[in-house]
């Protein structure tokens, strides 16, 4: 009979999970990573965390991206990001990818604060829902990322799978061309996941070794309203403690299935509530305070610092240089016309 009762439990989530936070608060959080049990930390990032690089969200009422696609004439905002409208009218999607177009931004503190993590080592995987390719600026490498929804650093033609690398294709957004193939003229597409395809292979098997082993999951700057990303937190074991840094709660069970103790959904508040911690604020405030209760704040902002003038010193370089051949072109004209 306790068997069965024990076999019962487990299977529906019954149980009473061993509580590993010692208080369900940010220095919580923060002690446990101290103790140095935690070294499989997963991060799962989405928008949120690239708005104060100047990228917005997607869903902010008057700031998100949907909020603010009026002038490309759509039938339905998302539309810009359905494979089969961007087929037949792939003009607008280039159009907004030269507004957003990865280069044109620096990654943010949180960027910098997970690649703290990896340093440190303790980040075992970051999975994003961006496709502004921050992450990889601040640090992170192919291996510490699954990109969920795809990425701008590289790209495939849409009917002989052609790759173009993150050159090529800034180079054709940039010239107001529509980006062709050049083999069988077909459309270019980015490697970013389009409503109406598949993410990648690397995400489902790769979930699949990464949850089960996580001892820690940050979530930070997403809604986790999108499947199947938003249910990646329900795959961590029982006891693995959650953090979510977000401006507003997210994830949050079903109130009547958490009674029963079914779904993997987030529980801060309830009586039951044992591993999950909100932190509403910013994703960057989020990540200072954070970094602050670990004693890295000042490697951190020394970091962002240093990075951020590397970036800004390299862009100043490359526009030197394109300004230097603009005036050599510029100069050649003339004799070339004298020669004539």
């Amino acid at each position: 009979m306790d068997f069965l009762r024990n076999l019962f439990s487990s299977t529906l989530g019954l149980g009473s999970p061993e509580k590993v936070l010692d208080d369900l608060t940010l220095e919580g959080v923060a002690r446990y990573i101290k103790s140095g049990k935690c070294k499989n930390i997963i991060c799962m990032v989405g928008a949120g965390i690239s708005t104060s690089a100047g990228i917005p969200d997607f869903r902010s009422p008057e700031t998100g991206l949907y909020a603010n696609l009026q002038k490309y004439n759509l039938p339905y905002p998302e539309a810009i990001f359905q494979i089969d409208y961007f087929k037949k009218h792939p003009e607008p999607f280039f159009a907004l990818a030269r507004e957003l177009y990865p280069g044109q931004f620096k990654p943010t503190i949180c960027h910098y604060f997970m690649k703290l993590l990896k340093d440190k080592g303790h980040l075992r995987r970051c999975y994003s829902q961006n496709i502004d390719t921050l992450e990889r600026v601040a640090g992170l490498e192919g291996e510490d990322l699954i990109e969920a929804h795809g990425t701008f650093f590289t790209s495939h033609c849409v009917s002989c799978s052609k790759e173009f690398n993150l050159d090529w294709m800034r180079d054709q957004i940039f010239s107001d061309d529509v980006p062709r193939c050049d083999g069988c003229s077909s459309l270019v597409k980015p490697d970013i996941v389009f409503f109406g395809e598949n993410l990648p292979v690397r995400f489902f098997t790769s979930m699949k070794m990464d949850f089960p082993r996580c001892d820690l999951l940050i979530v930070m700057g997403t809604s986790l309203q999108v499947q199947p990303f938003a249910g990646l937190v329900g795959r961590v074991s029982k006891s693995c403690p959650r953090l979510l840094i977000n401006m507003e709660k997210a994830g949050q069970a079903d109130p009547m299935l958490g009674l029963l103790g079914f779904g993997g959904g987030m529980d801060f508040e309830s009586d039951k509530a044992y591993r999950d911690v909100a932190h509403i604020s910013t994703c960057d405030d989020g990540c200072l305070a954070l970094a602050e209760l670990l004693g890295w704040k000042e490697e951190l902002t020394e970091l962002v610092k240093k990075e951020h003038g590397r970036i800004d010193s390299q862009d100043k370089r490359e526009k030197s240089k394109g300004a230097a051949a603009n005036e050599s072109s510029a100069s050649e004209a003339p004799a070339a016309k004298k020669e004539e």
